[in-house]
């Protein structure tokens, strides 16, 4: 499985009625960090498909969720779980980085 793309029309039934935790990147094409993150977050959905989903949000497509979360700079990632924000980075960081958030965050990774 790879990265779902959402939007402010396809957050609320993508994300936050998810019926499993979702990882939202909010990101643009402008940013740097944000292209360096974006191969480490394909390998996650694929690695941890069944566990959560990776969403990415174009906060220049739709900015009225970003708006709404607070996102003040990208990339930013969140992670929802039953509806609400459970956790938050901002900042790009390494892929084995990720993973130990999730982890933290209760996303194990199937055996």
């Amino acid at each position: 499985m790879s990265t779902v793309a959402v939007t402010d029309e396809t957050f609320e039934r993508d994300v936050l009625q998810a019926d499993q935790p979702v990882l939202v990147d909010f990101w643009a094409e402008w940013c740097g960090p944000c292209k360096q993150i974006a191969p480490a977050l394909e390998q996650i959905a694929g690695e941890l498909a069944g566990q959560v989903t990776i969403a990415k949000l174009n906060i220049e497509d739709s900015p009225m969720t970003p708006g709404r979360y607070g996102v003040r700079g990208i990339p930013t990632m969140m992670l929802f779980r039953g509806g609400q924000m459970a956790s938050m980075k901002v900042g790009a960081m390494p892929k084995q980085k990720i993973l130990e958030w999730l982890n933290e965050a209760g996303v194990k990774a199937a055996a």
